[in-house]
Formats: C-alpha cells, sequence, structure tokens
C-alpha cells in the first residue's frame, strides 16, 4: 500500500501534469488538413501542403502569442472517407481551423463543421457551391466559374466563335462547362459539340478525335492538373496541335508544374487563371523561388492556395488576439485584403468567396522553359454564379 505522502505526490504531480497540458493546449492553434497525398490527385494535396509549409517558415511558427500546429490527414478517397478524417480531426485532436481540401470531402462535412463552429479555409475545391454550404467556409483557391467565364469573354472578343467543350465529368468539370458555355453563346459563339471525360484514367485519345472531327476554331478544355501532361501527349499523338484548333481553358490545363513535361505541344495553348509563376512581382519571385528551392518543383496555383490559406488563418488570429472562436476567427477572415504572390487578394465579406485577379496566359517559351505569360489582366473577379443570385 502507497504511503499517504506518495500518494499525495503522485496526485500532486497528476494535477501538474493536467495543468501543464491544458497550458500546452491553450497556447498551440490546431490546424487539420485532409489533402489528397496519395491516389489519382496526390500532388495537388501535396502541393498545398508544401505552400503552406512555405508560409510557415517565411513567418514563423507562433502569431499572436500562439504556436501553429499543421495536422495532415491524406484523403486520397474523397467523400466518406475525407467526412471521417475531418471529424477524427475536429473530435480526436480538437483542431481549431480546417484547411479544406477536396470538394466532395467539404459537402459531406459541411454540417458536421457548422455545428462545431469550425473556421475552415477552402484550398482546393474550385466548384462554386461549396463555400455556401456553411457560414464557417472560406476559400482561397479559385473557382472555375471565374476562369470559365473571362476565358469565354476572351475567346469573343478574339474571334473564336465555333467551340467544343472537353470537361472531365464531375462536380468541376461541369460547372466550367456549363459557365464557359453561358458566356459563350451570350457573346454570339457557337458549341458545336459537348464532350465529357471520366475522372478515373482517363484516355483522351478517342475523345480527342472527335474534337479533330468537329473542326472547330477552339477547343476548350478542362481537366484536373495533375492530367495535364497525360492530355499533352494525346494531344499531339492525334495531331490537334497541328490541326489549326486553338486550345483554350482554365489554368489547370497547363498547369505550371507539369507544364516543363508537356512538350513543344502546348506552346500558345491560351488559359485564364489566378496564378502563374512567372507572375511579375517581387513578392511572387520571393515565393516562386523558395518554393522551387524547398520542393524541387515549379510553383503552382495549388501552392499559392495553401499559402495564402495560411495568411489568411495567420491574420485572423492577429485580430482576435489569438482567440480561436470559431465565430470570431471566421469574421476576422472574412473581408480581408491582401497582396498574394498572385497579385491583389481578397475575401467577400458576405460570402466569404474569393475575389482575385484572373489572367490570361499563353504558354511561351522562356529562357528555354515553357511558361505561362500573362498579357490581360481582369481585375477583381467575383464568381459569376454567386453574382447571379
Amino acid at each position: 500500500m502507497l504511503s499517504r505522502s506518495i500518494a499525495r505526490t503522485i496526485a500532486i504531480l497528476g494535477v501538474t501534469a493536467a495543468t501543464a497540458s491544458s497550458s500546452n493546449a491553450q497556447n498551440t492553434v490546431k490546424i487539420g488538413m485532409v489533402m489528397p497525398m496519395t491516389g489519382t490527385l496526390a500532388s495537388a494535396g501535396l502541393q498545398v501542403i508544401s505552400g503552406a509549409r512555405l508560409y510557415i517558415k517565411q513567418h514563423g511558427d507562433t502569431v499572436a502569442g500562439k504556436r501553429i500546429e499543421l495536422i495532415v490527414k491524406d484523403g486520397a478517397s474523397s467523400g466518406e472517407t475525407g467526412k471521417r478524417l475531418i471529424q477524427e480531426l475536429v473530435v480526436n485532436e480538437k483542431v481549431d481551423v480546417i484547411g479544406g481540401g477536396l470538394t466532395a470531402d467539404l459537402l459531406f462535412s459541411a454540417p458536421l463543421l457548422t455545428e462545431a463552429r469550425k473556421p475552415t479555409v477552402i484550398m482546393i475545391s474550385s466548384t462554386t457551391a461549396v463555400v455556401e454550404k456553411s457560414p464557417f467556409f472560406v476559400r482561397t483557391s479559385g473557382t472555375l466559374a471565374q476562369s470559365s467565364a473571362i476565358m469565354a469573354d476572351w475567346a469573343i472578343q478574339n474571334s473564336l466563335g465555333k467551340a467544343v467543350t472537353l470537361v472531365t465529368e464531375f462536380a468541376p468539370g461541369l460547372e466550367a462547362e456549363e459557365t464557359f458555355a453561358n458566356n459563350f453563346k451570350a457573346g454570339g459563339g457557337q458549341i458545336t459539340e459537348t464532350i465529357r471525360v471520366p475522372l478515373r484514367n482517363p484516355d483522351f485519345a478517342p475523345f480527342l478525335q472527335r474534337v479533330r472531327d468537329a473542326a472547330p476554331q477552339a477547343v476548350f478544355v478542362f481537366i484536373p492538373s495533375v492530367q495535364a501532361a497525360t492530355f499533352a501527349k494525346q494531344f499531339t499523338e492525334r495531331g490537334l496541335d497541328k490541326a489549326g484548333i486553338k486550345l483554350i481553358g482554365p489554368g489547370d490545363l497547363t498547369d505550371d508544374e507539369a507544364l516543363s513535361n508537356m512538350g513543344d505541344a502546348m506552346l500558345g495553348a491560351v488559359t485564364a487563371h489566378f496564378y502563374s509563376a512567372a507572375h511579375p512581382s517581387a513578392l511572387n519571385k520571393v515565393f516562386a523561388d523558395e518554393y522551387q528551392k524547398d520542393n524541387h518543383a515549379r510553383a503552382n496555383f495549388m501552392a499559392a492556395s495553401g499559402y495564402d490559406g495560411m495568411h489568411v488563418i495567420y491574420e485572423a488570429l492577429k485580430k482576435t488576439g489569438g482567440a480561436t472562436d470559431g465565430k470570431a476567427l471566421v469574421s476576422a477572415m472574412k473581408g480581408s485584403t491582401w497582396e498574394s504572390p498572385r497579385g491583389p487578394m481578397s475575401i467577400d465579406r458576405a460570402t466569404g468567396e474569393v475575389v482575385h485577379n484572373i489572367y490570361i496566359r499563353k504558354v511561351e517559351k522562356v529562357e528555354g522553359e515553357l511558361r505561362n505569360v500573362e498579357f490581360v489582366t481582369f481585375s477583381n473577379v467575383r464568381d459569376p454564379r454567386v453574382a447571379a443570385k
């Protein structure tokens, strides 16, 4: 039997440890991220995580007196699996903020995150409808509607009045297709064929043959950026690069990280997007150079989304003095405005949606490397699908 003094000592030590643990918890802000790190969309998740970690490296792991702890889980399978992982972060890890990934994960998890009052910064999903599913959602990625609408407007302005659309058949692809078609037809353009390809393991060749047979002036393409190199190879094999058909689309098509592996078939491709590693600003040069050094890869829009996501969280914590109350944090995030490596951007106070520049870019060779060179800027672009409501 333990003596009373020993028992008392153990009890005191237990209380001290519990107090220390509580104190440590109070001095730490936990940010949970569910991102695809294996599987088809792995590179997208890894790019976002790398961008987030670069921000922490540059700005330190302490903000408003709180230490930042990043907890990352592999959401390779979206939907129910992603929801389970997010629930684990909320319930078991007791995170203060979620870094949001894939569309399906966020749609499934929105009720849980609303009930738990967890601010969620969307860093991958580009589907318009996601951000409205919870008052605790804000976005630092972009929406396909933003870039697709601008791409349609530019095509009409440049006398590309006959087009085929080719998109991946899932929510973002269908949204890109619809937005482009609506703006394109409203401007007097004609969609001669609508082509959809499967998300997983697509063989683009037969679909590209349909494009060639339709002989449009332009083909509007949306595919996940991780499939862009495969698309470029089959685009060339089918001879579309020599058929006089202009290749246009959102920036996923000429993803910066994959562009160097696509070959000269992509030269002249025109895309609309919110970020290019070649964006001419001092801030972007520092971001892109350091990202390249740390990851041995070119920075892309996913990396910029993760970087800006961490910026929003840091600045919100500064405004709240380190307080992590969900309502206070998300209120601090909304309405924020800053200069990003992508250029000026903000979070709409009413909707939590991102507002940023959309650039028209052309693939060119710069110092022997393929680059997305910006040549037209559309400033402060809002999602037209939100504005239309």
